[in-house]
């Protein structure tokens, strides 16, 4: 079966666009590997590295009503932002647009580090998260440019696998700081390691004449970053992260206050959608991009599988501490089967596909071994062996290291060279808008399930007392003795139904696997990656006619952008 990939991405393929004296070698590309290695670990590392650093911030800023925002304040501009970056990447020269990215990243952990009060260490995970964006984009679209077509499927899966080992090392690493140092120092790491991988990148890395800026005046460069489009949706996320917040813990569903965020997301969403069509190939979500199959699939598939992977990543340490009564570190061990799983299969996966070209049956099987790995972790309770809990995790480790990665290879050789960063930026904006959305609803099931559960197997005590307390063993330790089995039983309740929330996502991504595009990645200039079917142009020359008229003679500077 031939793939929507489009003729002339094919006829300008990277491999074929760049020189072979271009690739760097040697110790030049030991220093940009390690360089972006180190870059998106410190920029994952950030994203969960605060979770066992949180009772201490909320007893020093006296803030418990804030700690909601300490994880959200980081997700909303990282997506938000992300196509924004996109473009900056492929308008400006990539090398300052990544230290750039970095630059602020810096800033906004010292500002974490140095917070005087919990307004400003908002403040600052908000401004780490909009480097983080810059980041993350930034670190694939160098490894595409500074790898031969044959390498960067490994290349591509080793950077995913560092994303992913941070994401699951940050508690544990996170508690080490907090527990012998300050938690201050989780942010602080970040400037001396930042400022080693900027010099590396600076020295070492030099674009290749394919991924010169597009050219465009001051004027098209500032219009085609839509800031309009990135506020409207970091505003969704916003209204519907605080009425899940709300809703049925801090307020009743019926309150006013939770049924105007949810309508005022929906209003901003619309919004949103109407931008998009307006601004046309301005936008952050370019309607050509979602004319290639490849983009269009590996995005819904990205949004479900990544936002489903970061709800164990939360709520397993809290099993952990909650129920099994173990130490923020020693929760952070017991991920150590989750990060092997993973970070295995990714390996493994990128090679077979590096020797093979095939991906498809792992995009497939991917999200139903996950799947099944999420359904086991709903058995898990106060007894569990450590077998239970170490299986399980392998077994959805091992399934999101199936299909993680996938999507993002493709983007990479599904559009013209020039076009590598917004294609990377797209898929990396689903992740990110996934995690926005699927933390909050599982962190709405949990909460709700909880103070249910609560009022029935501890009714001794009141439910948002437990909540305020916090969720490791000292807190719930400090709650009173003859309610302590009843609220690990609750605990440990509510996380199944918080577990259960990612099956769908999983079974969703599963369908979505089944719409991508069947070809071999391989190199292209041995015509590798198929040609469109004629039938498929000429549905595409048809759905040009219409709405992208109406684009193209209001935008004709923008639609010259990208040529589907």
């Amino acid at each position: 079966m031939d793939g929507d990939i489009p003729a002339d991405a094919k006829d300008e393929n990277p491999l074929e666009n760049i020189e072979e004296h271009e690739y760097p070698s040697g110790c030049r590309f030991a220093a940009i590997v390690t360089a972006l290695v180190l870059s998106i670990f410190l920029a994952s590392l950030d994203t969960t590295i605060i979770t066992t650093a949180i009772p201490s911030i909320t007893n020093d800023f006296h803030s418990l009503a804030d700690v909601g925002w300490y994880g959200s304040a980081m997700f909303f501009p990282l997506a938000a932002t992300q196509s924004v970056w996109g473009k900056a990447y492929k308008y400006f020269p990539v090398k300052p647009v990544f230290l750039l990215s970095i630059l602020v990243f810096e800033i906004g952990s010292l500002l974490c580090a140095l917070a005087p009060n919990s307004d400003a260490f908002i403040a600052g995970r908000a401004i780490t998260g909009t480097g983080c964006a810059g980041t993350f984009s930034g670190c694939f679209i160098i490894i595409s440019l500074s790898s031969r077509l044959k390498l960067r499927p490994a290349m591509t899966s080793s950077l995913s696998a560092t994303f992913a080992v941070a994401s699951v090392v940050g508690p544990l690493i996170g508690g080490a700081f907090t527990q012998n140092v300050t938690w201050r120092w989780c942010f602080y790491i970040n400037l001396p390691c930042g400022g080693v991988a900027a010099a590396a990148m600076l020295f070492a890395f030099r674009a290749p004449k394919a991924a010169a800026p597009t050219p465009a005046s001051a004027k098209e460069k500032f219009l085609q970053m839509d800031a309009l489009g990135a506020m409207l949706i970091c505003a969704t996320i916003i209204c519907f992260t605080l009425a899940l917040r709300w809703g049925g813990v801090e307020k009743s569903w019926q309150d006013s206050e939770v049924i105007g965020t949810l309508i005022g997301a929906a209003i901003f969403l619309v919004l949103f959608g109407i931008d998009q069509w307006y601004q046309g190939e301005r936008a952050l979500i370019m309607p050509s991009f979602l004319k290639n199959r490849v983009l269009l699939v590996g995005a819904v598939f990205e949004f479900l599988i990544a936002g489903y992977f970061n709800l164990p990543l939360f709520y397993l340490p809290i099993y952990f501490q909650a129920v099994r009564g173990v130490s923020a570190i020693s929760s952070g061990v017991r991920l150590i089967p989750i990060i092997l799983g993973l970070t295995i299969t990714q390996i493994v996966v990128g090679g077979v596909i590096t020797v093979t070209g095939v991906h498809n049956p792992f995009l497939i099987i991917g999200p139903a071994i996950a799947a099944i790995g999420t359904g086991l972790l709903m058995l898990l309770n106060d007894s569990s062996s450590s077998g239970y809990w170490i299986g399980f995790q392998i077994i959805l480790g091992v399934g999101v290291g199936f299909c993680l990665t996938i999507p993002l290879m493709l983007s990479q050789v599904a559009v013209k060279t020039k076009d590598v960063s917004t294609a990377t930026s797209i898929i990396i904006f689903s992740q990110s808008l996934g995690s926005a959305f699927l933390l909050p609803t599982a962190q709405a099931v949990f909460q709700n399930e909880l103070v249910k559960l609560l009022r029935e197997l501890a009714p001794g005590i009141n439910p948002l007392t437990v909540i305020a307390a916090g969720a490791n063993k000292e807190a719930i330790a400090s709650l009173p003795e003859e309610s302590y089995a009843g609220i690990v039983q609750s605990y440990s309740k509510a996380l199944r139904f918080t577990f259960a929330v990612g099956i769908p996502f999983a079974c969703l991504a599963l369908v979505a696997s089944l719409f991508m595009p069947w070809f071999k990645y391989a190199d292209t200039s041995k015509k590798a990656v198929p040609k469109i079917e004629e039938m498929e142009e000429n549905a595409m020359e048809e759905t040009k006619v219409g709405k992208d008229s109406v684009v193209e003679n209001r935008d004709s500077e923008g639609e010259k952008q990208i040529e589907m």
